[in-house]
């Protein structure tokens, strides 16, 4: 393997080696539960996606996690908004996310950690950062102070030293360049409602929204990471500040590998409801357009470009899932029966082409339009063989059992669904093997106990974990 992934620490492609050989620890933002996730959340999202397929494709063992924001500013408005309790109130929308992802074909991650179930992990880094000296008190806010972190700004290359002496931001998301003291434990507040509320060592109070990752990735991925995820603007402040507060409290290296996805466009503009632009994955669908065409659009385009959400390009990405889909079912009627492995030596070899073409592509900085540029330059040369007749069962058979590796990372083809399970119990026992590293047994036995609700049984050998359907 010789993966390349552009890091945005260093601004340059790097040679992406693991720290565990053949195994990644990926720690991918996940949304903030206030409202539905709109089609610019899901890019990021479905791109992810992509990510782990591609990684397991090109050998790797991947265990992601990505956290479910259900405690934070925008959080509590809302539930104050319709008079619900904070966690009432964002499982209606953890439940809309998990059911666009499902429709989108994303395979699950590992685990979906809440904010609100890992407050006492928090108190414990605000504790070392406070032991460190990297917190100040004031009326119950411990406040993380940036000039005790020299390396502030590597990640954003923001300029610290542009702060004021003292000055200090409480929300949990503020402007770009905006470079201040931030908030990592908000004591309480007047009018703010008790279920947003919890009793700790630090007093009464909750968390500050940056906090909340670094202690839920180092729970479950270590004290440094392989790979940290989210959009462009997760950039600054999120990452820098999950950066300052969790190498202060570890004294570590906190992340290896930064990547980071652009935004999506509609027509050319950012979404705005004002625009009438701004789109939500049931607003889509109920044009009648196909979750596989709407996912096929969101991977079409490096995730380090901006993509120009459009009806007319929706449409196209329709036309290649129905080419893709067109191929399948042909060399399915073809082949019949036969034997993959008999296909001619000729043929064998354009394939073994064809795969190379397409690792590469994601070996490039997991560039999925390289890969699909790939892939239907073999689709055109296998339509053309079919046409004249020169495709005999055994080649058809190999031609289609390439075609449906692809699909196990690109996820728009039918009946992709073993490929999908497949990645997904794997990631999950690879987090099991993770938590059994940590004598953590509690999360080892409740990820046995999720799958055998779904007719899962692992079985632990001497060479290995084994899985089986029920009966």
């Amino acid at each position: 393997m010789s993966l390349r992934l552009f890091d945005t620490a260093a601004r340059s492609l790097v040679d992406f080696q693991p720290l565990a050989p053949g195994h990644v620890g990926l720690y991918t933002c996940g949304p903030t539960v206030y409202n539905r996730v709109h089609i610019g959340n899901l890019r990021t999202f479905v791109w992810e996606d992509v990510m782990c397929r591609a990684l397991r494709s090109l050998g790797l063992s991947v265990t992601q996690v990505m956290n479910l924001t259900d405690i934070d500013d925008k959080t509590i408005r809302g539930a104050v908004a319709e008079g619900l309790p904070l966690r009432e109130f964002t499982d209606r929308h953890i439940a809309t996310f998990f059911e666009d992802l499902k429709t989108l074909n994303v395979i699950p991650a590992a685990v979906y950690p809440r904010a609100t179930d890992h407050v006492p992990e928090m108190v414990e880094i605000v504790k070392k950062l406070t032991e460190r000296g990297h917190t100040y008190e004031s009326d119950g806010t411990f406040w993380f102070r940036i000039a005790s972190f020299p390396a502030y700004g590597k990640l954003s290359r923001i300029d610290p030293s542009s702060m004021k002496r003292g000055a200090r931001v409480a929300d949990d998301e503020y402007e770009k360049e905006d470079v201040r003291d931030f908030a990592v434990w908000k004591g309480a507040k007047e009018g703010e409602p008790e279920s947003a509320l919890w009793e700790t060592e630090l007093g009464k109070g909750r968390p500050g929204w940056h906090l909340e990752c670094s202690a839920m990735s180092m729970k479950y991925l270590g004290e440094t990471l392989d790979i940290h995820t989210g959009a462009v603007d997760n950039i600054f402040p999120h990452h820098e500040n999950e950066i300052a507060q969790s190498e202060g409290a570890t004294g570590k290296p906190f992340v290896r590998t930064w990547l980071h996805a652009e935004h999506l466009i509609v027509d050319g503009e950012k979404m705005a409801k004002s625009k009438g632009n701004f789109f939500t994955l049931p607003d889509v669908l109920s044009r009648g357009y196909s979750p596989r065409a709407v996912r096929y659009l969101l991977l079409s385009v490096p995730y380090r470009q901006k993509l120009n959400f459009t009806f007319d390009a929706l449409r196209g990405a329709a036309s290649a899932v129905e080419r893709l889909e067109s191929l399948d079912a042909r060399l399915g009627e073809r082949s019949g029966a036969a034997d993959a492995a008999a296909a001619s030596e000729a043929f064998v070899a354009k394939v073994a082409e064809a795969r190379g073409a397409v690792r590469a592509g994601y070996e490039d900085d997991l560039n999925t339009a390289a890969a699909l540029g790939a892939l239907f330059g073999f689709v055109k040369e296998a339509n053309t063989s079919l046409e004249a007749g020169q495709l005999g069962p055994a080649d058809a058979a190999a031609a289609r059992a390439f075609l449906r590796e692809a699909d196990g990372v690109l996820g728009v083809l039918p009946e992709g669904a073993d490929a999908s399970l497949e990645a997904e119990v794997e990631g999950k026992i690879a987090a099991r093997q993770e938590a059994r590293k940590r004598r953590d047994f509690a999360a080892s036995d409740a990820i046995r106990d999720e799958l055998a609700a779904r007719g899962i049984l692992l079985e632990d050998t001497p060479q290995g974990v084994r899985w089986r359907r029920k009966g």
